[in-house]
């Protein structure tokens, strides 16, 4: 029986049959829902949409890492800049695929 609000089929499918929030309830947000999009991209019929998906969590995952890295060096009196000129502010919308995916 597929329990639909406890148990997505698109979840427990998996032929490991391991039911994908046993992986990412020990990620953060953004890796665990990029890691839930990958992990259905196949089992929902929306394969592109959901790997574009993840990319996006990944993209913002990154984002954040490297505001964090920004903050602590600023923090510690280190001057550091980005190389390259493709990192947009943290919480930006409208967010391009810039480090996996380009359209």
């Amino acid at each position: 029986m597929n329990d639909s609000v406890n148990h997505p089929k698109h979840y427990t499918e998996h032929p490991s049959g391991v039911e994908c929030i046993q992986i990412t309830e020990h990620m953060n947000f953004c890796l665990g829902n990029a890691v839930k999009y990958v992990w259905r991209a196949d089992l929902k019929g929306r394969d592109i949409e959901d790997l574009k998906k993840a990319v996006w969590y990944i993209n913002r995952e990154i984002e954040r890492r490297q505001d964090e890295d920004r903050r602590n060096n600023n923090e510690a009196g280190v001057n550091t800049a980005l190389s390259g000129a493709d990192h947009a502010p943290s919480g930006a919308t409208n967010r391009k695929f810039k480090y996996l995916y380009k359209p």
